[in-house]
């Protein structure tokens, strides 16, 4: 998948945070290396450099974004709300807000992408935190995990678009195709949204990722460590590293035998966490048991670590 540049803007580039998460798009597949950009570990044979299409700055950091926009070059910022996928990372407070008023006067899009922060609850962090982007998209969590996605814009970009939206060679521009809209995948959205990630789901959902957060804070702070814990909605991450502020800081902390350890004390005491991170996503089927189970092996690591 290519993301089109350009077709509004006339600019050749797009901009994104320093480890940030948005599938498989493959401009945002990439990272910074003592300030260059560089293709991200695991992206094998990429089909041009990332350099070529891409900036890339660290999240919070909000003078290198301003530097990054001024010359005009950028047609959009594709962001995360927070960053999820090299750990939770939230934004300073204000920081969206700074956000909006430079890309606004630098004349630069602004896309959100609520994919994993749709856990903040409904509407995701867009709606929770006011936020005001000229796009907005999501993925497979509005169909239950099925491959699904979604994107909506303001009226001013829907008029600016509608001649190229509605022109014959709409499929080749990237809008459309076989897989688009099909039966399964709508089927999958109407169940989920029809019964699931309503704000009665994430009234008992929040809470459950608080006690889980305190659960694991509670630990940790007993036995003096230096780690924290992150929350997000109805999500929440534990860090063995004060909580980073950007990508850069939250790759650098990544311990991979203590990482392992933790999962496999748990894995062995029934508590299956998500495999590449150290983070629980509360469910509608969650209960405080499985909260507190999970409190309690964690703890119990904790101790053995010590």
């Amino acid at each position: 998948m290519r993301f089109r540049r350009g077709s509004i803007s006339g600019r050749p580039k797009a901009l994104v945070f320093n480890w940030c998460y948005h599938g498989t798009v493959d401009e945002t597949l990439g990272i910074l290396v003592d300030g260059a950009v560089r293709s991200r570990p695991g992206d094998i044979g990429p089909p041009i450099d990332p350099a070529v299409t891409t900036k890339i700055v660290e999240f919070n950091d909000l003078d290198a974004l301003e530097a990054a926009l001024t010359p005009g070059d950028v047609a959009c910022v594709l962001a995360e709300p927070a960053l999820t996928n090299i750990g939770i990372v939230a934004p300073d407070p204000g920081y969206h807000d700074a956000l909006r008023e430079i890309t606004r006067r630098t004349g630069t899009l602004l896309v959100i992408d609520e994919t994993h922060t749709i856990c903040v609850g409904p509407g995701g962090a867009t709606r929770a935190w006011g936020l005001d982007p000229d796009f907005f998209v999501i993925g497979k969590p509005i169909a239950g995990g099925m491959p699904a996605a979604a994107f909506g814009m303001t009226a001013e970009l829907a008029t600016r678009l509608s001649g190229a939206l509605g022109a014959g060679e709409t499929d080749v521009s990237g809008i459309g195709g076989t897989l688009t809209g099909n039966a399964l995948a709508l089927a999958a959205i109407r169940a989920t949204l029809a019964s699931t990630l309503l704000a009665d789901d994430y009234a008992r959902m929040i809470p459950l990722a608080q006690r889980w957060a305190d659960g694991v804070r509670d630990a940790f702070t007993a036995f003096d460590l230096p780690w924290s814990v992150n929350q997000l909605g109805a999500r929440a991450e534990y860090w063995f590293s004060p909580s980073p502020r950007n990508g850069a800081q939250a790759a650098a902390a990544v311990d991979e035998e203590l990482d392992s350890f933790m999962h496999l004390w748990a894995l062995n005491r029934r508590i299956l966490l998500t495999p590449f991170h150290n983070m629980a996503l509360m469910s509608p089927a969650t209960t405080a048991a499985d909260v507190d189970a999970h409190s309690t092996v964690f703890r119990d690591a904790v101790a053995a670590l010590v």
